[in-house]
């Protein structure tokens, strides 16, 4: 599933292309991943993006409408496992599973493709896009190490579900995660609340880190994930455990370990991340 990074270079493509844009039509396929198409029939022709921004794992465009007095919304999009957003000639070939095709004014289409479609885009109205968005958490690219050492400290779930938890930390997931916390050398099962200073100040830096670099390389494509030009990232070639099982740790020659954190598999180096020990009884 797309996390920061995907998402990140997703909307720095559409940046490049939607801004100032006016949408002249709405075709739908497959609607069963999009709440109220009737809405995006009504709402979506004639309006103007302004712009395009991520927030957490969701791109969202920002629009106003002429015809409704120039009423501000937002189409929400969350690309699901396999969801794919790109910019395109109208008369380019229609890949399967193309469900959304948005025609715009200087004669490209916007065109949404999910071949499992567990996406999700909706319209936020104003009031309603500012109400849901303030449910999530910081954004670790955003935040300040005071505050990110502020919130982990003062929790006693397990690092790994509290970075993977929306409402603590918002746009991380599995991948960058897993790649983080072997970089800053903690173990996905400590407690957030056991993390020393210096631990602490290592993960941060990590998290930052890997995040920009991922970035830089347009994200991990490990599966279906292409950029908003149809092209590939290449983070997956710099990834040191995830999806690295039974493999040697590239720092210490240990085998990679597979565990189960949170309900997700965790990839990690037993040498370099020491698991926490236990108290006697």
């Amino acid at each position: 599933m797309p996390e920061l990074p995907e998402v990140e270079t997703v909307a720095r493509g559409l940046r490049q292309a939607l801004p100032g844009r006016r949408i002249l039509d709405v075709r739908l396929g497959k609607t069963d991943f999009i709440d109220d198409p009737g809405a995006f029939e009504r709402e979506l022709p004639g309006s103007r993006i302004t712009s395009v921004r991520r927030f957490g794992k969701f791109l969202l465009l920002d629009l106003e409408n002429s015809q409704s007095g120039g009423a501000a919304f937002s189409l929400q999009i969350h690309l699901g496992m396999t969801g794919q957003i790109v910019t395109c000639p109208a008369d380019a070939r229609i890949l399967p599973h193309t469900h959304v095709y948005l025609g715009l004014d200087d004669g490209r289409e916007l065109r949404y493709t999910d071949i499992r479609r567990f996406g999700k885009i909706r319209i936020l109205s104003n009031g309603t896009r500012e109400t849901l968005l303030g449910e999530q958490g910081f954004d670790p690219l955003e935040t300040s190490e005071e505050e990110f050492r502020a919130e982990i400290s003062s929790r006693r779930a397990r690092i790994k579900a509290l970075l993977l938890d929306q409402h603590v930390v918002r746009g991380m997931g599995n991948i960058y995660t897993d790649e983080s916390l072997w970089r800053a050398r903690i173990n996905p099962k400590r407690l957030g609340a056991t993390l020393k200073d210096d631990e602490m100040h290592r993960l941060f830096r990590a998290i930052r880190a890997v995040l920009t670099e991922a970035i830089r390389l347009r994200g991990s494509s490990v599966s279906d994930y292409v950029d908003a030009n149809g092209e590939r990232g290449e983070f997956q070639l710099r990834h040191r455990v995830y999806m690295r099982e039974g493999k040697k740790c590239i720092r210490c020659g240990r085998v990679i370990r597979r565990v189960i954190v949170a309900g997700r598999s965790s990839y990690f180096c037993p040498r370099c991340q020491a698991a926490p020990r236990q108290k006697g009884r």
